[in-house]
């Protein structure tokens, strides 16, 4: 399964940023008889703004079908602080294991611009599933 939200973060004091998200079910590293189910994510992220920006810290929720929540933050993402100039893009694949073939991720990353100024950019939730239980 792909899906493909994304986040455009427009107003007067958050740079212009493209969130973009692709999700895939990896049933090779899945144990459904276990009750694991894993997932890859890939992330997209592209400065529209003429303002560098750094990633600092990102947060996810991640909810089962169960409604079992996982809540993830730290610093950067995959080791990285990634900073983009205007135009440019950093992309990143992780993973989550969820004890059902479906859940819903959201979440959002924090940002200090090359001016100075810190601001959340929103990730809208999106879809883990199965392509299985789709049919």
């Amino acid at each position: 399964m792909s899906e493909s939200p994304v986040l455009e973060a427009t107003d007067s004091t958050t740079p212009d940023i493209e969130i973009e998200v692709e999700t895939h079910y990896l049933a090779q590293e899945s144990q459904p008889e276990k009750n694991l189910h894993a997932f890859a994510y890939t992330i997209t992220i592209t400065n529209h703004s003429h303002v560098g920006i750094k990633l600092l810290t990102r947060y996810w929720h991640i909810e089962d079908a169960n409604n079992k929540v996982q809540e993830v933050s730290g610093e950067g993402v995959i080791g990285q602080q990634p900073h983009l100039g205007h135009m440019q893009t950093f992309q990143y694949t992780s993973g989550a294991i969820l004890e059902t073939a479906a859940g819903i991720m959201q979440g959002h990353y924090d940002f200090v611009s090359d001016n100075g100024e810190v601001f959340k950019a929103p990730v809208p939730a999106f879809t883990l599933a199965n392509p299985a239980i789709l049919h």
